[in-house]
C-alpha cells in the first residue's frame, strides 16, 4: 500500500499534476478533491504525469475520467503521461486509449 501524492507544476501550457502511489478506491478521493480546486482555462492543458503511478484500480480510471470531465467543462484539453505498461495495458483494453491523449512523457505535452 502506497500513499497517493499529488504535486503540482505550472506550465506555459497548463498545470502538470505529478500523481505517484496508489490510484485506488480509498485514494482516488485525494486527486479527485485536488481536479475540484484547479482552476483551467479555455486552450490550456491539464497533464497527469502518472509516472510515479504504482497502482490503479477501477475507481482510479473513474478519477482519470473525472479529470477529462473537469478539463472538458473548462474549454482546456487533457493528456495522460508516462502512463506505466500495466495501467495502458487496462486503458487499452477498455477503449481509454482513444479517449486519452497520451504522451511518452510530461514534456513532450506541450
Amino acid at each position: 500500500m502506497n500513499p497517493l501524492t499529488v504535486r503540482q507544476l505550472d506550465t506555459a501550457t497548463g498545470p502538470v499534476l505529478c500523481v505517484a502511489g496508489d490510484l485506488d478506491f480509498d485514494r482516488a478521493p485525494v486527486l479527485r478533491g485536488r481536479l475540484d480546486q484547479l482552476p483551467l482555462s479555455p486552450g490550456q492543458c491539464l497533464v497527469l504525469d502518472l509516472s510515479g503511478l504504482a497502482f490503479c484500480d477501477s475507481e482510479g480510471i473513474t478519477a482519470l475520467l473525472a479529470a477529462r470531465q473537469h478539463a472538458l467543462a473548462a474549454g482546456a484539453d487533457i493528456a495522460l503521461a508516462a502512463v506505466p505498461a500495466n495501467l495502458l495495458r487496462v486503458l487499452t483494453l477498455v477503449g481509454l486509449d482513444q479517449v486519452f491523449t497520451l504522451r511518452p512523457d510530461s514534456s513532450a505535452a506541450s
